[in-house]
């Protein structure tokens, strides 16, 4: 990025500076501020833990945070952004320096008056996003060693969610309602089946990511070919497993407000037995 001139400085990890293309960006980094004036010239080659903010939006949101953000614990995000960022070895959406820091300001908040939100979602995002969860809670330990403070279990699931929505580019509304669609699909498998799915087992995982496979499939109108005849064939054997995918289908339908295919049914009935008879 080579050497940009820093035109005002926000704190010791934020500083305002004038680009050759995006002209003012916010630049974030530990210490980068410190010791710095306006006017300075600043080798961005030289620094690690850079992350420049070019959007005029989030630009705009994350000044509006940092009044309200101590030191350490600023320290501490910009720590766990750059672990993210290596975990993940991909760019991120810059919008999560204002989701991840905002919803960790307050999560830090709210566990230091003895609060805890419930995450209700939380063995669905630990399936669903496996590599995120794992991410999550690395950074639910760097934040324990760094400034004491221990968040719960619920908070990996939440920050797992910011992850996914960033190296996804997909809006945190959209990640939430997909992963509660989900949690429901589910439900609505066990009591139609007359079953208990151990949320531990290797046979719930492989539900709900066909279920999460799916959901993407639909989502980008992707049509999967129908093994012929097979359609009938599993009405016949296996009538309460295949209505059931009909009616998981039609409860995604009206959720994404997209069509499902047909040949979507053939093979979560295919998956909906096979769960059956193991657990039966």
């Amino acid at each position: 990025m080579a050497e940009l001139r820093i035109g005002k400085v926000l704190n010791n990890n934020v500083l305002i500076a004038e680009h050759p293309s995006y002209e003012e960006v916010v630049i974030i980094g530990k210490g980068i501020g410190f010791n710095r004036k306006s006017g300075d010239l600043i080798d961005t080659d030289n620094i690690e833990k850079l992350f420049v903010l070019r959007n005029e939006k989030e630009q705009e949101n994350y000044i509006k945070l940092l009044p309200f953000i101590a030191n350490d614990l600023h320290d501490v995000i910009i720590s766990a952004i750059d672990l993210i960022k290596h975990r993940v070895h991909s760019s991120l959406n810059e919008h999560i320096h204002v989701a991840l820091t905002d919803h960790l300001m307050f999560a830090i908040s709210r566990v230091s008056k003895g609060m805890e939100i419930k995450n209700p979602f939380l063995i669905e995002t630990k399936a669903l996003y496996q590599h995120e969860y794992e991410i999550a809670t690395e950074v639910v330990k760097l934040i324990q060693e760094k400034i004491g403070v221990l968040l719960p279990v619920g908070e990996v699931g939440f920050i797992a969610l910011h992850i996914h929505s960033s190296v996804t580019n997909k809006n945190l509304s959209d990640v939430n309602q997909h992963s509660q669609l989900v949690s429901r699909l589910v439900e609505m498998s066990e009591e139609q089946l007359e079953m208990q799915i151990d949320k531990e087992s290797i046979d719930y995982m492989r539900l709900v990511r066909h279920l999460r496979f799916t959901i993407e499939r639909v989502i980008k109108g992707e049509k999967v070919e129908e093994p012929e005849k097979i359609s009938s064939l599993l009405k016949e054997e296996y009538p309460l497993c295949y209505n059931l995918s009909w009616k998981l289908i039609k409860v995604m339908q009206q959720s994404l407000k997209k069509k499902v295919f047909d040949a979507e049914a053939v093979y979560l009935t295919m998956h909906l037995q096979r769960l059956q008879k193991k657990i039966k």
